[in-house]
């Protein structure tokens, strides 16, 4: 038997799902026919893929070596095919972006503004998560670029600094006089505050730093939305710790600088290091740098 590419796809449908029938489901083929051409597959490469002794359908240990390569093969396929239609004028193209969650805030709209004013023809897909997921779909070539921090990263991922982030304690009253600035961390015990939920890294980060200066300020909210807490933030008299780069495009919240200072964040572009590297990718890069140089974000 020949092997083609729907066998590979077949093998690794079974694998993720577990099932032959729930593989069949998304394939939109039948179960038998998906059954009897994962055996055709096993008699070509000489050996048994699957263990279907159990309840659960799971990869041998043959299968697991053979699937890793069948990833691999499908993954480059779909890049090679890319690269076929990549459109060196810009007239069109696509570009996959994977962002963490604080960026979206400040740093993604004029991001697209930018990208769309000079490339209207390129279509932009944006997909907010946590680095970890940024990364492994940077590997597994379900996205082009990355935006989040430097830091220890998985095997193939490739870092490029952009700039430096720095938060700061957000109000929307009046800050304090400028002989008064900044502003003594100890001065936040007890204060009310809204803060991002605790599934975001950037709490992490803010917590970590009230714990190393011995500060408890009250904690009245928390909210999973960036957009929800400047309004919340806005509309109260509470105040709240986001990066200084937010307050840029919302005029109605001012940045209070604290002493000591929050540490300081290096924002990084992410991409797969042996990645082809499309013409809209490359121009977003190009285009990236220059926002973050025109909007004054401090250097890395």
């Amino acid at each position: 038997m020949a092997l083609e590419l729907r066998h590979l796809r077949y093998l690794l449908a079974v694998a993720e799902h577990g099932s032959f029938t729930r593989a069949a489901e998304e394939l939109h083929i039948s179960q038998p026919t998906l059954s009897q051409q994962v055996r055709q597959l096993e008699r070509t490469v000489g050996a048994q893929l699957l263990d279907r002794t159990g309840r659960t359908m799971r990869l041998t240990d043959a299968g697991e070596a053979y699937a890793e390569h069948a990833r691999s093969a499908l993954r480059d396929l779909a890049a090679a095919e890319r690269a076929v239609h990549d459109v060196r004028d810009l007239s069109r193209g696509h570009l996959r972006l994977g962002v963490t969650p604080t960026f979206t805030a400040y740093l993604v709209g004029p991001l697209t503004a930018a990208l769309h004013s000079r490339y209207p023809g390129v279509t932009l897909a944006v997909r907010e998560m946590p680095q970890d997921r940024i990364e492994s779909c940077l590997l597994g070539d379900e996205l082009d670029l990355g935006i989040a921090f430097a830091g220890a990263h998985l095997r193939g991922i490739e870092a490029a600094a952009l700039f430096t982030e720095t938060l700061s304690l957000v109000t929307a009253a009046p800050g304090p006089a400028e002989d008064e600035l900044p502003l003594p961390v100890s001065h936040l015990t007890d204060r009310q505050l809204a803060l991002l939920s605790t599934d975001f890294a950037t709490r992490t980060h803010i917590d970590a730093y009230f714990t190393a200066h011995r500060v408890t300020p009250r904690i009245a909210v928390e909210a999973n939305s960036i957009q929800a807490l400047t309004e919340i933030v806005r509309r109260s008299a509470l105040s709240t710790v986001l990066p200084d780069a937010l307050t840029h495009d919302h005029p109605h919240l001012t940045p209070v600088p604290l002493d000591p200072a929050l540490p300081a964040r290096t924002v990084t572009l992410l991409r797969r290091t042996d990645a082809y590297r499309t013409a809209a990718a490359r121009a977003f890069v190009h285009l990236t740098r220059e926002l973050v140089e025109s909007r004054g974000y401090p250097p890395a």
